[in-house]
């Protein structure tokens, strides 16, 4: 048998993929000086599809079958090589396999916390991570722009481009939605299809790439979570939308009660809002065992509860501070640490506004009137009159 004979005898004759893993996204079969016998046969298995590429260019692609290649089924690649009459064997192509299944496990997650503006618990870090499935959608776009040269693709090549693509995307429905972290966390089904949208649509047309399904966990910050599970933020109604963020009120109570631990602790530190916040958390607290004690002895019928006082945020040193009662405000006027120009805010207001705007506050900044002028002096009291002389003798 001469060379060419031996050469003409190793040409591939049936081209397949037997590779049944799910993290090879392509694959191109290897041959010698990419020379195909005429009349080879090529399988195509579920999940498979094959693209015949030719110096460069995207020729005939076929789905999962059995195939004899032959002039007739090869259109595309007859008309790039010039075949008139058929073609003479072999002839010369490149074949890639693409892997049409999805990969289910791809998992994702935000290298850095994503900043979301909430509206009870000011600005939040919220953490996200998920699964991804992904598959290759356009064979075409894929194979010019993820494949190239390469003789075969994995997931893994891919995973760092998807986890880039998504972490932004989160980013961008997050700053789109603009809900608060307990409604993110509370509609993560609902806003995990959201995210899939926002992601399918910057991976499809760039990479031939579809996202069928995108899982996301939300992960709140320590502290407020820690709140949740006290009973302090319990919940999200069904929609959504924040109904309670628990029990704000409660919240707020054991915010201000730390602050008026921390103060009591530091006499010196606090000043005279200090001083009201180390008094008013000695009032509550004697009020506390004083209803303890009165339980511990015999049931008494409850008195009904006091009017909530009005409170305010104060903005000190660029941070909200408070809520403080007028009292306390007061209280930071006489030391300075409150002035007219401070901004405030309470619940019903539209916007921050200096405290000498609100009406609840005005009178605090009002000054007082003039004293009244001096009353003129007495005029001076008469001489007495001189004693009468006695009569002569």
């Amino acid at each position: 048998m001469g060379i060419m004979d031996k050469i003409k005898g190793e040409l591939v004759d049936i081209i397949e993929w037997m590779d049944d893993s799910r993290s090879t996204l392509a694959w191109r079969f290897p041959r010698y000086h990419n020379e195909i016998k005429n009349g080879a046969q090529l399988i195509v298995r579920e999940g498979q599809e094959a693209v015949f590429v030719y110096r460069g260019a995207l020729a005939d692609r076929f789905g999962p079958g059995h195939y004899e290649l032959t002039s007739e089924n090869l259109p595309i690649l007859g008309t790039l090589q010039g075949w008139k009459h058929g073609f003479n064997s072999p002839f010369r192509s490149e074949v890639y396999f693409i892997n049409t299944r999805p990969v289910t496990d791809l998992r994702w997650g935000t290298p850095q916390p994503v900043t979301v503006r909430d509206p009870d618990f000011k600005m939040v870090q919220v953490r996200a991570n998920g699964l991804c499935v992904v598959k290759i959608e356009n064979a075409e776009i894929f194979l010019r722009e993820v494949i190239g040269t390469d003789s075969n693709v994995d997931i893994e090549e891919i995973t760092e481009l998807l986890r880039r693509v998504i972490t932004l995307a989160f980013s961008d429905m997050v700053l789109e939605t603009g809900l608060g972290a307990i409604d993110l966390q509370g509609r993560q089904v609902e806003l995990s299809a959201k995210l899939r949208d926002f992601v399918a649509e910057r991976v499809d047309d760039e990479y031939g790439l579809a996202i069928p399904d995108i899982t996301m966990n939300i992960s709140l910050p320590d502290e407020i979570t820690a709140a949740m599970t006290r009973g302090v933020a319990r919940g999200v109604e069904e929609g959504g939308f924040l109904s309670n963020v628990g029990d704000l009120g409660r919240y707020q109570q054991a915010k201000q009660a730390d602050a008026m631990l921390a103060a009591a602790q530091n006499p010196g530190g606090g000043g005279a809002m200090g001083d009201m916040m180390g008094m008013g958390m000695g009032l509550a607290m004697a009020g506390q065992m004083a209803g303890q004690m009165m339980g511990a002895g015999q049931a008494a019928a409850a008195p009904p509860p006091l009017p909530a006082a009005q409170t305010f945020h104060v903005e000190m040193g660029g941070a909200a501070q408070g809520p403080f009662t007028v009292a306390q405000i007061q209280a930071g006027i006489a030391n300075g640490q409150v002035t007219p120009d401070s901004l405030v805010w309470t619940n019903g207001m539209a916007a921050w506004a200096a405290a000498s705007t609100v009406p609840a506050l005005q009178p605090l900044f009002a000054a007082p009137p003039p004293l009244p002028p001096a009353a003129p002096p007495a005029p001076p009291a008469d001489p007495p009159a001189p004693a009468a002389e006695p009569p002569a003798q």
